[in-house]
């Protein structure tokens, strides 16, 4: 599985599906752009290098000979968590200029799967057209929207549920509470 993690507001989901993905013993190949360590510094109490410890392996951002951007490299799916509108623009119109945005373009021409945890409100028409063309390919779109009926009482019960569907999306069995639940 890769994992990678942009500048956008929310490294605190990307933190804990890469625990979770720890705990459940599957192996996680990591990539941190240069801005989701700012964002990382600012927004947790996690240094990137802890973050990084967490990961099976680690990629440089910039280094565009490494494994996952070959079709040849195989890796089961890639999630972007937090994903910036500015990765978003880049992997619907091809940009692939960083290892991020290439691993996602291999994941698109090989046909596997890629889950975008977009994080932006609100929306603009650019943000949803992009958006769109994606999820015409395939692509899975899933902002971290709070899901009301598990009547959270903190923002780490948010950050769980936004996991426990980003692994609904990648089949992985997560305990979160589902509609309908008592």
């Amino acid at each position: 599985m890769l994992v990678a993690i942009t500048g956008a507001s929310g490294a605190q989901i990307a933190i804990k599906l890469l625990e979770i993905l720890k705990e459940k013993g599957i192996k996680v190949e990591l990539i941190i752009s240069k801005i989701a360590e700012v964002i990382i510094n600012t927004e947790t109490e996690y240094k990137v290098s802890d973050i990084r410890k967490i990961a099976t392996k680690n990629y440089d951002f910039d280094d565009l000979a490494a494994a996952p951007a070959s079709g040849s490299y195989k890796f089961d799916a890639m999630v972007i968590v937090p994903c910036t509108m500015k990765t978003l623009a880049a992997i619907a119109n091809g940009i692939a200029d960083n290892l991020i945005t290439r691993a996602a373009d291999v994941a698109i021409k090989e046909k596997r799967k890629l889950i975008l945890v977009v994080r932006e409100s609100p929306f603009s028409a650019i943000h949803l057209e992009n958006m769109l063309k994606l999820a015409r390919l395939g692509v899975v779109i899933a902002p971290p929207i709070p899901s009301y009926y598990i009547k959270p009482e903190s923002v780490e019960e948010l950050i769980e549920h936004s996991v426990g569907r980003i692994l609904d999306q990648l089949g992985i069995e997560s305990n979160i509470k589902r509609w309908g639940d008592n």
